[in-house]
């Protein structure tokens, strides 16, 4: 049960930031209340760092549901999961995975109609105190909506970029702003076993897959790529360490829950920052400077890590990339979608 007393959440079950952040994806996806509702629920000063872009206020969320609304009129988001910390005096974040489907039957971000099906997933975390969020860290799967388009994620993320201007496109540390959210999630066994596990993974020690990884794990890839077993791992893992050899990897952000009825699951926040120097999923190598910002979740069982969630934004890494080579085409407003 939920409710409001004194501007605090009053929590039976542990169940109560779940609920509203649920709320959330509710009023804003499926009930489109983009306007009072999002004021009511959001400060008017959040931060929204999102993958492609970074926004102010409930406007910025607004501005992302209208452009993906437009495109896929009849979207509807179900709330995977929330793995959660913090108190309701400090104010709680939540690591919430969202499932959304619709139809591509409006013009608009991803061209015209094509009157296919999509299916494509967001994770995100939120900080919210007293009801209202203030902070908000998003990666989308653009990825899997061009490749359900049978588009191309390069050329796409080409039209979009904006060489030149590095504050008119994707999230990246030079640009960002300090927010009222200074906390780094607690210190639960299964959130630091799965940051350290990412940690070895990220500094060459693959080895460490085939040892912590369930050997009927399923995980679940930027691009809407499903893989299964240590194998699948690796070959993700892998395959962006190769791309950015020399980038620094660094946990921003890490949960470790454990629930009644529930596995044992984690979320971390994580960012890979350098220079695209080695041929991997982004083709050749370009130099160019990259923020990858990512987003993992995971559930652990007897043999190991037994699912895995790990989302990065391909579109904003390609934009970067193109950008940096001086060949975006995309005006600033058009970036900024």
């Amino acid at each position: 049960m939920l409710w409001r007393e004194e501007g605090l959440w009053r929590d039976e079950g542990g169940q109560a930031y779940p609920a509203f952040l649920r709320l959330v994806a509710e009023t804003l996806w499926n009930r489109r209340s983009l306007e009072a509702g999002l004021r009511d629920l959001c400060h008017p000063q959040m931060i929204h760092r999102q993958a492609l872009a970074m926004g102010y206020g409930p406007a910025a969320l607004r501005d992302e549901a209208v452009g993906l609304l437009a495109a896929l009129p009849d979207l509807a988001a179900r709330s995977e999961d929330v793995i959660w910390s913090g108190a309701p005096r400090l104010g709680m974040l939540g690591a919430q995975r969202l499932l959304l489907q619709g139809g591509h039957d409006g013009a608009g971000l991803f061209g015209a109609a094509s009157g296919r099906r999509l299916r494509f997933r967001l994770l995100a975390d939120i900080y919210a105190k007293d009801r209202r969020i203030s902070e908000v860290w998003a990666v989308r799967d653009t990825g899997a909506i061009l490749r359900q388009l049978g588009l191309g994620v390069s050329d796409w993320a080409r039209q979009h970029a904006v060489a030149g201007d590095p504050e008119g496109g994707p999230f990246h540390p030079g640009i960002d702003q300090p927010g009222p959210y200074t906390g780094q999630g607690n210190g639960n066994q299964w959130g630091a076993a799965f940051a350290g596990l990412l940690e070895r993974i990220m500094s060459a020690a693959f080895s460490e897959i085939a040892a912590q990884y369930d050997p009927a794990a399923r995980m679940a890839y930027p691009g809407g790529v499903a893989a299964q077993g240590p194998g699948g791992a690796e070959r993700f893992w892998f395959g962006l360490r190769a791309a950015f050899p020399d980038a620094r990897f660094r946990i921003h952000h890490q949960i470790g829950l454990e629930e009644r009825l529930m596995p044992p699951r984690a979320a971390l926040r994580w960012s890979l920052t350098g220079r695209h120097a080695g041929w991997g999923p982004f083709g050749r190598p370009s130099g160019a400077e990259v923020h990858v910002m990512g987003i993992s979740h995971a559930e652990f069982g007897p043999a190991g890590l037994r699912r895995e969630w790990t989302l990065y934004d391909e579109a904003a890494v390609w934009m970067q990339i193109h950008a940096a080579s001086g060949l975006g085409t995309a005006p600033r407003a058009l970036a900024a979608e």
